[in-house]
C-alpha cells in the first residue's frame, strides 16, 4: 500500500483560483457515479458537469471573440472545438492536479480511472459548473481565463477526418454529437456492403456506402458535411 498521502483540498482550489463558499459542490465536482449507489448518483458531478460545459464554451468563445477580433465565424469555431474538446479539458485537469483528488468506485480506480482522459475532462467541467454555482460566472470566468489563456494561441489542432470534423462542427454550434444507426447490410460475409445514416438532432440525415461500418460512416458523414457546405475543417462554403 502506497504511504503517498492526498493533497489537501486547498492545494486544488489554490490551483483553480477560487475558494469554494460552498464545499458541498467542491466535494460533487470530484464525484465520479462510480463512487454511489442507489438513489444517491444524483450527488454525482453529471448535474455540475452538464453546467460546467455551457460556462466554458461561453467563456471561451468570449475570450476568442476579444482575443481575434479579426477571425471569422469559422475559423472562432475551429479554436472553439479544439479548446473545449475532452483532451484539453483533461489536459486542464491535470494541471489543476485533480487526479487524486477524484472519488471513484474500487473498479473504476482500479482500472486507472484517475488517468482517464474523459474522466478528468468530465472534471474539469464539473469544477467549473462547481464555482458557477458557488460563486457566479464572473468567478467562473476568471477560472477558464487562467487555465485557459496560454492554449487559446496554441496551433489548432486539424480534424483527422469527416467523423471528427463533423463532431467538431456539431459541438461548436451546440448540438448534440452525431449518431450513426445501420440502415442495411447487404453481400455476402466476404464482401458485405454496408449503408449507415448519421443523424443531428432535428437536422435531416445523410447516408454513406462502405465496404466496413467504420467505412459507411466516413461517407456518410461526408455526405452529410457536403450537403451542409461544410469543409474538412468545420467551415462553411
Amino acid at each position: 500500500m502506497s504511504s503517498k498521502k492526498k493533497p489537501p483540498l486547498e492545494t486544488l482550489e489554490a490551483a483553480l483560483g477560487h475558494v469554494f463558499a460552498d464545499r458541498s459542490l467542491l466535494e460533487r465536482a470530484l464525484t465520479h457515479i462510480s463512487f454511489l449507489d442507489g438513489p444517491g448518483r444524483l450527488a454525482s458531478y453529471q448535474r455540475l458537469e452538464f453546467l460546467g460545459d455551457r460556462v466554458l464554451g461561453l467563456a471561451v468563445a468570449d475570450m476568442l471573440y476579444r482575443a481575434f477580433p479579426d477571425d471569422e465565424e469559422g475559423a472562432m469555431s475551429r479554436r472553439l472545438s479544439d479548446l473545449v474538446r475532452k483532451e484539453t479539458c483533461a489536459a486542464v485537469a491535470t494541471d489543476w492536479g485533480v487526479g487524486p483528488h477524484v472519488k471513484l468506485g474500487l473498479g473504476e480506480a482500479h482500472s486507472g480511472g484517475r488517468k482517464r482522459v474523459t474522466t478528468l475532462g468530465d472534471v474539469c467541467e464539473a469544477l467549473i459548473g462547481g464555482v458557477f454555482v458557488d460563486a457566479g460566472y464572473d468567478k467562473a470566468r476568471a477560472v477558464v481565463e487562467k487555465a485557459w489563456r496560454e492554449r487559446l494561441h496554441a496551433p489548432v489542432r486539424p480534424p483527422s477526418d469527416a467523423k471528427t470534423a463533423l463532431q467538431e462542427w456539431a459541438q461548436a454550434r451546440a448540438l448534440k454529437a452525431p449518431t450513426y444507426r445501420l440502415v442495411s447490410r447487404t453481400g455476402p460475409d466476404h464482401n458485405p456492403r454496408f449503408v449507415i445514416a448519421v443523424d443531428i438532432e432535428t437536422l435531416t440525415s445523410a447516408e454513406g456506402e462502405g465496404k466496413s461500418k467504420r467505412l459507411a460512416e466516413q461517407a456518410a458523414a461526408a455526405a452529410f458535411m457536403a450537403r451542409e457546405g461544410i469543409s474538412l475543417e468545420g467551415r462553411h462554403g
